[in-house]
Formats: C-alpha cells, sequence, structure tokens
C-alpha cells in the first residue's frame, strides 16, 4: 500500500466529507442512546500540516486553510459558521497554542464530537498507520482500534450493539474496482443493519465512472440514497481529483436543509477555477419504487 493520507490532509476533499461527518454525528446526539461510529479506513488520526509530506503538496491551504482563514476575518455567512462550528472547534482542539498546524483525521474528529455513553470503532489495514492510531487513543474506553481490512467491517461488525450508528467508508481509491467495491459492501452492510446511516467516500476524476456509480446505487432498490458533491474546478482533460463526493444512506431529515447552505458557501471559499460547482440529488427516494 503506497497511499498516505499525509500528503492530502486537510484538502478539499477532507473538508466536505469532515463538515458532513461532523453534521450527521450532532444529528445522531439529539437523541440520549448511545450510538456507534464505525469508521473503515481510519488512518492515523492525527496529522502534522508542517510535515515534509504535507508541505510538499501544500494541499491543506486550499482546504481548511482557506476556512479557517475566512472564518477567522468573518467572510463566512452566520448561518453557515453555526452548521461549521463542530467541525472547526474540533480542528481548533488539536492547535491548542492556535494557528494551523494539525489536522484532525476522521477517527479524531469523531471521538472529538462522541458523548459520553457514544463509542468508535476505528479500523486501519496498514500495520504502521494502525499502531499509530492504536497509540492516539491508548487508555481511550470509547475507542476501539482494530487491524482489519476495513471493507471486512462491514460484514462482521454490523450490526453493532448500539443498534444506532454512522458507518464511513473512505478508501483511498488506489486499486480498480473500487467503485464496485462500494456498491457491493453496502448492499451486504445494509441486509444486516439497514436502519444504519452509511456515509462513503469518492473521488470525481472520472465522471462517466461517477455515473455509473450512481446508476448502481439505484439499482440495488435501496431506498434514501443521497448524493452530494463538489468540484473545484470544471472537469480536466487528464484525471485529476477535480472533485469529491459523498454517498449518505439514511440521511439525517436535517442534513438536506444543512447542505443547501453550506454548499454555497464551501464553493465560494474552496473553488480553484472557473467551473467549479456543486449538486445533490435524491439517488433514491424513501418512495422511489422503480
Amino acid at each position: 500500500m503506497n497511499y498516505r493520507h499525509a500528503y492530502h490532509a486537510g484538502n478539499f476533499a477532507d473538508v466536505v466529507k469532515h463538515v458532513i461527518l461532523s453534521r450527521i454525528i450532532e444529528y445522531l446526539k439529539h437523541k440520549d442512546q448511545a450510538f456507534r461510529v464505525i469508521d473503515t479506513h481510519a488512518g492515523i488520526g492525527l496529522y502534522d500540516l508542517h510535515a515534509t509530506e504535507a508541505e510538499k503538496t501544500g494541499e491543506w491551504n486550499g482546504g481548511i486553510g482557506r476556512v479557517v482563514d475566512a472564518e477567522k476575518n468573518g467572510r463566512i455567512e452566520p448561518q453557515a459558521v453555526e452548521l461549521l462550528t463542530p467541525y472547526l472547534e474540533a480542528v481548533r482542539a488539536v492547535n491548542p497554542q492556535g494557528g494551523l498546524r494539525h489536522y484532525p483525521g476522521s477517527p479524531l474528529l469523531t471521538r472529538h464530537l462522541l458523548r459520553r455513553q457514544d463509542r468508535l470503532s476505528a479500523l486501519e489495514l496498514h500495520p504502521q498507520d494502525a499502531a499509530r492510531l492504536a497509540r492516539l487513543f491508548a487508555g481511550d474506553i470509547q475507542v476501539r482500534v482494530i487491524e482489519l481490512d476495513g471493507w471486512l467491517s462491514l460484514g462482521a461488525h454490523l450490526p453493532p450493539k448500539e443498534k444506532r450508528g454512522l458507518i464511513l467508508v473512505d478508501p483511498p481509491f488506489e486499486k480498480e474496482g473500487e467503485f464496485d467495491r462500494l456498491v457491493d459492501g453496502l448492499v451486504k452492510a445494509h441486509r444486516r443493519f439497514s436502519g444504519g446511516i452509511y456515509a462513503f467516500w469518492y473521488p470525481v476524476k472520472d465522471r462517466g465512472q461517477v455515473e455509473r456509480f450512481t446508476r448502481r446505487l439505484r439499482e440495488t432498490g435501496i431506498a434514501k440514497i443521497l448524493q452530494i458533491e463538489l468540484a473545484i474546478r470544471g472537469a480536466s482533460p487528464e484525471p485529476r481529483l477535480d472533485g469529491t463526493g459523498m454517498i449518505i444512506v439514511n440521511p439525517p431529515y436535517t442534513l438536506e436543509s444543512e447542505m443547501q447552505i453550506l454548499l454555497p458557501c464551501l464553493n465560494r471559499l474552496l473553488s480553484e477555477e472557473k467551473g467549479s460547482n456543486f449538486r445533490m440529488q435524491w439517488i433514491r427516494s424513501e418512495t422511489d419504487r422503480s
């Protein structure tokens, strides 16, 4: 495995993904009943934005760097600031000296947002990364770190004993067939835990591939599938990461209206070139029968 998220931590795709993640977790906290978050591709949990890898790409400057600067200087609308606050507080929590030196990956962001009764299962296949993640959460009884292929958790770890939860699937997309694995994984997981919330991340590089992915999701017959995308530029002649997408199954009823506020804001802050855009659509709604 050559992929290292350290090169891309805090970029525009992380911002969009983690903002959505924070809004789902905040919704789950509306009920007193405990819930579990299962993070299938957890990474190392905490990233140094001044380390060699992050400095080499500088991608975080066009992502979290822009959002933090805009919030600091009052360039974000009040409604959007309110919705962004849980996410930004998690970022500030790993930068106690101020500034922007570190960035929380999805497991650390999740942990920051959990209540005392909630739990996190963080899975990571890469042995060194799993070891770093385990050290990060050493002694934390609310977090279980498991060195395991996250795809396997979509069978063996569902349903969670809490019977409420969010399953975040964020694969590196280095191998062929990852879009098909997402669909097949969802179908398997949904059979075991149909009431769970699923958040699947994917890159927007090849638009045709994304459309085929969308069609396959529709053909599963699973209801309540919401698709959210944000592209920082128009389609490139050569494949590159032009945009980021999230598939949310069983989304909170509040998420659609929240993203109607957040997507225009994030598009304005994160866009790189002409042609930046965003979209939100139901692949299948609750009432679809076709």
